[in-house]
């Protein structure tokens, strides 16, 4: 009878170990975020919990989690507080105005530093940079002499031009990102077809860049939505004034309306959660697809 030898049995290393341990890295991660992310919305939901809240609750020293009993009397206290329905329309035209004109002009301006060579190019994307660097409260005085000199106080038109010049800088870089991202075969294609430089702008340029468009198009509105320094310091007359300004007429010399200012903030925020709402697919696409390398 032949015998065999069975050699030793080797025994493969397990891998459950090595296996779990970016998943336990994943699941820190992802902790982590979770946790961020309660942290980063409390506020808001605060906000929004206290807005139906009675004003006893509101001033009670006992936190309250949920609104119970809930009421809409905040709500009806901001909507008819004097001076929201104008203020309300202000801030819509002004916004509007400086998303429309800023987008717009930064476009054609990206367009001429990312497919036109002409003298001055580097200096004048250099000066974009330094003017983005520049904290905003420190122009208020130069914007205020200029638009004096310019009559242009206690105007709506010079409240829109200088958010205008506020969100330019940051415009017209990130849209030269976008641009930077466009092949230009693409355009001598069409130069090709016999297709004119402004159908090429409008027809190729314009719909490969509503991405970027999309994305510069949410800073534009926060800045000009949420701005109240230059709203006051530049508009005198209260029919003149913007949102952020009405909020502040809920704090007089007698107190504070909290419940009153807390539903106005609520209802102030809307606009800009709707608007990033509606947007929030394009933002994201925008944003990844804008950040290329020079």
């Amino acid at each position: 009878m032949s015998q065999t030898k069975a050699g030793p049995i080797k025994v493969s290393p397990t891998k459950a170990g090595p296996a779990r341990r970016p998943r336990a890295r994943r699941r820190a991660l992802n902790a982590a975020a979770v946790l961020f992310c309660v942290l980063w919305a409390f506020p808001v939901y605060w906000m929004v919990d206290t807005a139906f809240k009675p004003y006893g609750d509101i001033l009670s020293t006992t936190p309250r989690f949920l609104p119970y009993p809930f009421t809409l009397a905040n709500f009806s206290d901001a909507v008819h507080k004097s001076g929201f329905l104008t203020d309300l329309a202000n801030s819509a035209v002004v916004t509007c105005a400086v998303v429309l004109l800023s987008i717009a002009l930064a476009f054609f301006a990206a367009v001429a530093l990312s497919r036109f060579r002409f003298l001055g190019r580097r200096g004048f994307l250099i000066a974009v940079l330094v003017v983005q660097m520049v904290p905003q409260p420190a122009l208020l005085i130069p914007i205020f002499l200029s638009l004096k000199s310019a009559d242009l106080l206690n105007n709506l038109v010079g409240l829109v031009l200088t958010y205008v010049a506020m969100v330019l800088p940051f415009t017209i870089w990130t849209l030269r990102g976008f641009l930077h991202g466009i092949p230009v075969e693409l355009e001598e294609a069409a130069m090709l077809d016999g297709a004119g430089r402004m159908t090429i702008i409008r027809s190729v340029l314009l719909p490969l860049v509503m991405p970027g468009i999309i994305a510069t198009s949410v800073f534009a509105f926060i800045t000009a939505w949420n701005d109240y320094l230059f709203a006051y310091v530049l508009m005198k007359d209260q029919s003149h004034y913007t949102l952020p300004v009405w909020l502040v007429s809920f704090s007089t010399s007698t107190g504070t309306d909290y419940g009153g200012l807390i539903a106005a903030s609520t209802l102030f925020a809307l606009p800009v959660v709707v608007f990033f709402m509606l947007i929030q697919r394009r933002l994201v696409a925008g944003m990844t697809a804008g950040a290329v390398k020079d």
